[in-house]
């Protein structure tokens, strides 16, 4: 059986975009996403062919979708810092619990950027998500260029 995405730290998972969400691909943002406060659950799915990539679903509404993906795949020495609150919040023990995904945004002519200034942050272990402001934003772009491929 495949490792879910969780599971794997954004490793490799045999599930597809229709793929019903499951207590193992769930994840609870309590607090919402940016300008998306009233949706507090997701499903993190994702599809070999697709990788780095993954999908961010909200299950009790079909429209909404996001594209995510692990900063370090575009920007290998991207450390954001948490704060203290956030990590209380997200209850992490230890930094090998935070599954760190950046928001894609599709622009014109092809152009695709991510957040980093607003990361989402995920304890592996619990399944609870919080979208941040690192305490060293100021060391990011919150429209940093993901580089195109020919």
């Amino acid at each position: 059986m495949a490792a879910t995405i969780l599971e794997a730290k954004a490793g490799a998972n045999k599930a597809s975009r229709s793929t019903p969400p499951t207590s193992s691909n769930i994840v609870q943002f309590p607090s919402g996403l940016l300008g998306f406060e009233q949706l507090k659950t997701f499903a993190l799915v994702g599809r070999p062919q697709e990788e780095p990539f993954l999908w961010l679903e909200a299950p009790k509404d079909s429209r909404i979708s996001f594209i995510v993906v692990p900063p370090k795949q575009v920007v290998p020495d991207y450390q954001p810092d948490l704060s203290d609150d956030d990590v209380k919040f997200l209850g992490l023990k230890s930094p090998n619990e935070a599954l760190v995904l950046t928001i894609v945004t599709l622009r014109s002519e092809g152009r695709a950027s991510i957040n980093l200034k607003g990361p989402l942050v995920i304890n592996a272990r619990t399944h609870i998500g919080k979208q941040i402001v690192p305490v060293n934003a100021a060391d990011y772009s919150t429209e940093y260029p993901l580089p195109v491929s020919k």
